[in-house]
């Protein structure tokens, strides 16, 4: 079975970018070096602040268009609820 992760981005200001990958270090990776061009890029969006794995494409894109439709708040909640101090989660990662 394949996972798939929504994940969200973050930078110092706590700008915020809910996405969906296949491959979370891959994905990580492109927004730290700015490869690829858009908002994560333009606002420096480089913090891996949540993620949460799932099972299927299906299941990550409606997690994904849940969360964008939340209030920022509630997004902060969540957040907070799992990663307090805004830590970048891709520190233990090996890119």
């Amino acid at each position: 079975m394949k996972n798939f992760y929504v994940y969200i981005m973050s930078n110092k200001s706590k700008t915020l970018y809910i996405g969906v990958t296949n491959d979370l270090v891959r994905r990580v990776y492109e927004h730290k070096n700015k490869m690829i061009d858009g908002f994560t890029k333009k606002y420096n969006l480089n913090i891996l602040i949540s993620f949460e794995v799932v099972n299927s494409v299906e299941e990550a894109i409606r997690r994904e268009k849940r969360l964008k439709n939340w209030h920022r708040q509630w997004k902060i909640n969540l957040i907070e609820s799992i990663n307090k101090d805004w830590k970048d989660l891709s520190d233990d990662f090996e890119m």
